[in-house]
């Protein structure tokens, strides 16, 4: 009896470093996962994103794998969602 409480006690400080773990390293990274792919799926026409390489584009159409974003006025490239930093949220002026 006193052999399963040592044993316990043995792997207490293991399940709470596990513990410990989760909840400041893989929940949040998780939250930050589900929050960037529902980002990804509410895309459209004409919003403005910023990509990894820290290029600011205008989406032109949206497909199945990739995107085509307007970078300028004659450049249109396609772009794999993998790629997409986050979304630019226009700012309106109030005068």
């Amino acid at each position: 009896m006193e052999q399963q409480g040592s044993m316990i006690g043995s792997f207490l400080p293991l399940i709470l470093l596990f513990a410990i773990f989760y909840f400041l390293i893989i929940r949040p990274q998780q939250k930050h996962q589900k929050a960037h792919k529902a980002m990804l799926e509410a895309l459209k026409k004409g919003d403005k994103i910023v990509t990894t390489g820290g290029l600011i584009a205008e989406i032109v159409k949206t497909e199945e794998d990739f995107i085509k974003i307007k970078l300028n006025d004659d450049t249109i490239v396609k772009l794999e969602y993998a790629f997409i930093s986050r979304k630019v949220e226009v700012e309106t002026a109030d005068a």
